[in-house]
């Protein structure tokens, strides 16, 4: 089963961080947030987590626009796996689809992707995902 959702990430998700209540990390710490273990293993749910985590991201491309004389707007297409533990591994920016080309912004990504916990497949294996990410600066 191959997962494929879209974002354009311009502004936080309100429905993900309202939704937000008492998550606990990958280390079994309380991290106040989403809580992967209520919800199902579905691309709507990939979607939330994701958008619970957008700030990250926004980050890590704030962080390359301060470096840019002029703002940069474009797209990046990421891969990841997600395993039977709903961890992340694999994660990567795929050169095919993505049209921003900045390593520091690229190894960002892959930094807050890894670090994400998704609901637990429901059949007890690895979820490949291709996840894009449409970046544009906000004037």
């Amino acid at each position: 089963m191959r997962i494929l959702v879209t974002v354009c990430l311009l502004f936080a998700a309100p429905l993900a961080l309202a939704q937000a209540q008492g998550a606990t990390t990958a280390d079994g710490g309380t991290d106040a947030g989403l809580d992967v273990k209520k919800l199902p293993f579905t691309p709507d749910s990939i979607k939330q987590v994701i958008a619970y985590h957008q700030p990250k991201i926004q980050a890590c491309y704030e962080e390359m626009l301060a470096t840019q004389k002029k703002p940069q707007e474009g797209r990046l297409m990421t891969t990841f796996v997600i395993t039977p533990e709903g961890l992340v591994k694999n994660a990567k920016v795929a050169k095919k689809g993505t049209t921003l080309r900045n390593r520091k912004l690229h190894d960002c990504v892959v930094a807050v992707l890894s670090g994400m916990e998704f609901p637990k497949p429901p059949d007890g294996r690895t979820q490949p995902v291709e996840y894009p990410f449409n970046l544009k600066a906000i004037k």
